[in-house]
Order: structure tokens, then C-alpha cells, then sequence
């Protein structure tokens, strides 16, 4: 693991590193802050897992978000990962496109070529990241939680449903909940995994609260001025699975809130309290 930046901030620290990904066959990075020990002592801290959106890398949640504040507050480690491999050898969309390949992994394990060998962004963020977590910073494996947006929201759900004794709590901001049911969803899943509807299921957050509801109450915001709301988000399909199958879960409708950071600065300290108040 090599440190890319250090950067003071609110008393905790900013960081970015790189490390060689086993389960993405390439150089990856991430973001950590860790809060201040002056304040806070030596730890271990509660963590949250921050995944972001298509098109970013861990540069957007660290520089745009404003979570270091609440986090230093607190004594909350952020670990905020890229979102897809990258790398000279790593493949892309052959026609460049933004919802698919590089910064699009969709938190996947991909089954099909030439993306199986690199793009398994949800063994890197569910097992081999927390792994590497608990070996080098101050954290508390029995604190883990999850958070993201949109392409991450819907990162953030499968994950904690699929592995609810790390993950323990789970939030979101305009996450697809539904990506078999949307035109996102549909061309990820379907390039990642193949025509097998019955594999897209394995990452689709409204069918697993089907199947695998956790205890732990999940929270999403979602704008209503966002404007993939209707075409790409859904947030009702998943407030009605969960509704069937007895997920504690508060879905908030946020008047006039689009889909950008704008709405995450906005409500980022509610989620962060809300965390640690469960963690």
C-alpha cells in the first residue's frame, strides 16, 4: 500500500492510497480520513464505506461531500474507494461511454469477457478492501457500515444485504434500486453477467430485501427535482419489497433536491450521525 496524499483537516486527516487489487487484477485507489487522535484517542473507530456514483472516483465523495467535518466530530473513519478498475490493460466501453466500463463497475463480479478479469468490484469492496482496512487503520471490524450514491447507493444496498454481519448499518442518496427494471441497471448487468436474468438478481437490491431482508433499518434520500428519478432511480419498488418482506427502512422524499452534491452536502452530516448513533 503506498500513500499518495496526506492532507490535515479538521483536525483528522485526509489520505489517499494505492495498493495492488488481487480481486481487480490492478493498481487501485482509495480514500481514508481518519479523525483526530488528540481528540478521539487511538481508536479503533466505528467506519463507513462510502461508494460513489458513475463517472467518479474517489476524488468526487472526499473533495465535494463535506463529510470530514462530521466525521472529525464524531470519530468516524471514511474509506471511499474508485469506482471500477482502471489501468492500461483494464478494458473499457468500445464506444466510451459514461454508464458502462471504466468508473461504472456497478459493485459487481463480472461472469462474462473481457470484463470478468478485472471489473469484481464487489469482492474488492466487500471482502478484500475491509480486509485490508482492518490490517493497516484504527478501525473496528464490529462497526462497519455502508453508504453511496446512485450506481454506489445501489452498491451500498446489495452489499449490506448480501453481508449484513460487516456491514451492519446501510444508507443511500438517489440509489437504483431496481437495476433490472432500468435502462443503468439493464446494460450493466447484461454486459457484466450475461442474458441470465436469473444472475442480475444476485445484485438488484429490490429483489434481495425479497429474499434476504437484514435486521438493520436502511435509510434512503432521494430529490424529488433529480432528474433520473422516473427513468433510472425508482425508489418505490424498493420501499414496496421492503414493505412485503418487514425491512425496517425510512425512504425521504427531499423536496426540490436534484441528483447532484449538492443534495449529498446537503443531508451527508444527517447520514453520518445516523450511523454512528447505530454504531
Amino acid at each position: 500500500m503506498k500513500e499518495l496524499s496526506a492532507t490535515k483537516t479538521f483536525g483528522g486527516t485526509q489520505s489517499v492510497y494505492s495498493h495492488q487489487s488481487e480481486a481487480c487484477g490492478c493498481e487501485m485507489r482509495f480514500a481514508v480520513f481518519t479523525p483526530s487522535k488528540a481528540k478521539h484517542g487511538d481508536g479503533p473507530f466505528p467506519a463507513l464505506f462510502w461508494l460513489s456514483g458513475l463517472t467518479c472516483t474517489e476524488e468526487n465523495f472526499i473533495s465535494k461531500a463535506g463529510a470530514q467535518r462530521m466525521a472529525a466530530e464524531l470519530g468516524v473513519v471514511i474509506i471511499a474507494p474508485d469506482t471500477s478498475p482502471r489501468g492500461e490493460n483494464v478494458p473499457d466501453d468500445p464506444d466510451g461511454a459514461y454508464d458502462f466500463g471504466l468508473g461504472a463497475g456497478f459493485y459487481v463480479n463480472a461472469q462474462q469477457e473481457p470484463w470478468s478479469q478485472n471489473y469484481n468490484m464487489y469482492e474488492y469492496v466487500a471482502r478484500e478492501l475491509p480486509t485490508l482496512v482492518k490490517k493497516s487503520f484504527p478501525v473496528d471490524p464490529e462497526r462497519f457500515g455502508i453508504f453511496g450514491h446512485s450506481m454506489g447507493g445501489h452498491g451500498a444496498l446489495t452489499i449490506h444485504l448480501k453481508n449484513p454481519e460487516i456491514f451492519k448499518t446501510c444508507s443511500a442518496f438517489s440509489p437504483i434500486v431496481a437495476p433490472s427494471q432500468v435502462p443503468w441497471g439493464i446494460k450493466a448487468l447484461s454486459n457484466y453477467l450475461g442474458p441470465d436474468e436469473a444472475a442480475w438478481a444476485e445484485y438488484d437490491a429490490s429483489v434481495l430485501v425479497s429474499r434476504i431482508p437484514s435486521k438493520a433499518e436502511i435509510l434512503i434520500d432521494q430529490g424529488t427535482a433529480d432528474n433520473f428519478l422516473v427513468e433510472q432511480l425508482k425508489p418505490e419498488i424498493f420501499a414496496a419489497a421492503a414493505e412485503r418482506a418487514g425491512q425496517p427502512h425510512t425512504l425521504r422524499m427531499q423536496e426540490g433536491y436534484d441528483h447532484s452534491y449538492y443534495f449529498i452536502a446537503s443531508f451527508i452530516d444527517d447520514h453520518i450521525r445516523w450511523h454512528s448513533e447505530r454504531l
